[in-house]
């Protein structure tokens, strides 16, 4: 699949539906206590979209080699899954759990993406820096993500924040933060996942050169431990290898002749 640049009409769409999405997702968060199972959480996202007009973009979406398409609007994935959690009535929450919520929305035929990782009431001061770390290498890979910077800048501008935290982290209480690089960034518009791959590591200057009009899905999953994951049966759920704790957020931005714009923000 080419990159597809997206056209001002097109970017007018996903900038709403990115303001749609975001309305969302920080109303999901807010839900998030002790007691509430994921699945409470998938009910009212769905309830939210479809009340906007708009349909989910994952439920129903199936991925090239899954046998089943996904079951839910949101998902909602907790301490050591990484990604995909699929939202379950008997899976509740409870004080101390990191949750990450990952939500697409589909508006007028557009798309956006989006995830953020909340505490379940009190967590470990190293928990809380594994959050403040993953959405601040976001915000370092967005900085990246200029007309005539490479994906590589991109992934470069987050594995580099990433190994100076943990520089810092050493001189303390040391940790080390594995970055996961079986899963990545993409593009995002016409469908859910387009060209370009974007790592959350990289090389300058490397990968597909970045032009205004790109619409990209940025997002740096950070673990506790190993960088190394595996999947469930359930052919979805992504968990970390040695079961510690991991971190998610992505935002989708546009690419512009100057400073990138979040699309996924109120």
């Amino acid at each position: 699949m080419a990159i597809i640049i997206k056209t001002p009409a097109e970017i007018e769409i996903i900038r709403e539906g990115g303001r749609r999405l975001a309305t969302v997702l920080y109303k999901v968060r807010d839900k998030i206590a002790p007691g509430i199972s994921t699945k409470d959480l998938d009910v009212y996202a769905e309830k939210l979209i479809r009340e906007m007009g708009d349909e989910p973009a994952f439920l129903g979406y199936r991925p090239e080699g899954s046998r089943i398409p996904y079951p839910s609007t949101l998902c909602v994935s907790v301490n050591d899954e990484v990604v995909h959690g699929i939202p379950r009535k008997n899976k509740i929450l409870k004080e101390g759990d990191l949750v990450s919520i990952d939500l697409g929305v589909k508006h007028k035929g557009l798309f956006t993406d989006m995830a953020l990782t909340a505490p379940v009431g009190k967590v470990s001061a190293a928990e809380m820096k594994l959050l403040a770390a993953t959405e601040e290498s976001l915000q370092e890979g967005i900085k990246a993500a200029r007309a005539g910077n490479t994906v590589g800048d991109i992934g470069y501008a987050i594995e580099s924040f990433v190994r100076a935290q943990q520089k810092e982290q050493e001189k303390g209480q040391a940790q080390k933060y594995g970055i996961v690089e079986v899963l990545a960034g993409h593009g995002v518009g016409h469908k859910i996942h387009e060209d370009p791959f974007i790592p959350n590591f990289g090389k300058p200057g490397k990968g597909e050169k970045l032009s205004p009009g790109m619409v990209l899905a940025l997002e740096p999953m950070l673990n506790l431990g190993t960088k190394e994951v595996t999947m469930d049966d359930d052919e979805y759920t992504f968990r970390t290898a040695d079961k510690k704790k991991s971190a998610h957020f992505e935002h989708t931005i546009l690419i512009t002749e100057g400073e990138p714009e979040i699309l996924t923000k109120l």
